[in-house]
């Protein structure tokens, strides 16, 4: 079985937004729908993941503040990389305005 490394995304905007016009109940009631999803299928994933907060972008030029578009992440476990996106493609995150998810194989880190 591979595993696979999920990120959840959505612009920016549409996250402030949400933000801005829903009610606290309304966010849970959408978290509510996520655990239960997350629960069905728990024995896909290898690391159910989290959400993922403020961002520190570092580079030759040093340390920013920097915003992006990733919510959460996740690891699932698969056969193939078709199966692991297939077995996503019923998650509530894509019930929100321009969210997408992005699965990644993880790759084996060669002998040192």
């Amino acid at each position: 079985m591979n595993k696979y490394f999920v990120v959840y995304s959505m612009p920016v905007a549409v996250m402030d937004k949400m933000m801005a016009t829903t009610t606290p109940e309304e966010r849970e009631a959408g978290m509510g729908e996520w655990r239960q999803w997350m629960k069905d299928h728990r024995e896909d994933f290898a690391d159910m993941g989290a959400p993922l907060g403020k961002t520190k972008r570092v580079s030759a030029a040093g340390v920013e503040d920097v915003r992006n578009e990733m919510a959460g992440y996740s690891i699932v476990q698969a056969n193939s990389h078709e199966e692991a996106a297939q077995m996503l493609s019923d998650s509530p995150h894509l019930k929100m305005e321009g969210a997408t998810i992005d699965v990644m194989n993880i790759g084996e880190v060669p002998p040192m």
